[in-house]
């Protein structure tokens, strides 16, 4: 059981070396595991898997969500084939690739802001917030930024889901400081409003990785390259 990760990798790339020369995706028979939040699914998977059924209709897709940790060491065993998110410190084994940059931006209830645009950082401070983490005790961009400044919020709400995140601020008095491509494209029909945070926020690469070990393998090249062209576009 140890070695069952290892050992299919191994018959994997037996296949490939076999099998006839060129790659078809039209014809290729493979189950990819991802690993992803559901920031990175949100953003991924509505343009990725008409894309995959359209060109490589035999291809299959098994998404599972865990911290950045785990998913890193997922990738090393080769249980995951390729992660996406922030991998500040990888291992040298490990490829990673940077897919965009994303910036933070600030989201509040309209009614909470009383007319104005946005929110001095005395304000921003007075505030209860909500994060977005697997776990309560996990240092965000945002907190570090913070202690940074010598400076700390409260956060009253902790929650691993990115995409439901931003439909619980309406109504209440809550600042969700995200990253910005999750965020609804028309605020203000929820009864929201986007504003620049009012301190400076590092942006952040998102990144996908994957073992080196997969650099030869012509249909991984594949499917990291169509990914890669539809997050670039």
């Amino acid at each position: 059981m140890e070695i069952a990760p290892q050992l299919a990798e191994a018959l994997g790339r037996m296949r490939h070396l076999l099998a006839p020369a060129g790659f078809d995706p039209g014809t290729e028979r493979r189950t990819f595991r991802l690993g992803m939040s559901d920031y990175g699914a949100a953003l991924m998977l509505p343009a990725l898997l008409p894309l995959i059924r359209a060109q490589a209709p035999h291809v299959d897709l098994v998404v599972s969500q865990a911290s950045r940790e785990v998913m890193a060491a997922e990738v090393m065993d080769g249980e995951t084939d390729l992660a996406f998110g922030v991998f500040p410190d990888p291992d040298r084994a490990l490829r990673v690739d940077r897919l965009f940059e994303e910036r933070f931006a600030c989201l509040a209830g309209a009614e909470s802001l009383a007319g104005r645009q946005g929110m001095d950082m005395a304000t921003y401070l007075t505030r209860p917030h909500a994060l977005v983490a697997l776990r309560a005790d996990s240092e965000s961009e945002v907190d570090s930024a913070l202690a940074a400044l010598g400076l700390k919020r409260r956060l009253c709400l902790v929650l691993p889901h990115w995409s439901v995140a931003p439909d619980l601020i309406a109504g209440t008095d809550l600042v969700l400081t995200i990253a910005r491509r999750i965020l609804p494209s028309r605020p203000e029909e929820k009864g929201l409003r986007i504003f620049t945070p009012p301190f400076d926020i590092p942006p952040f690469g998102f990144q996908q990785i994957w073992h080196r070990r997969r650099d030869g393998d012509p249909a991984h090249q594949w499917l990291r390259g169509q990914i890669k062209d539809l997050l670039a576009a």
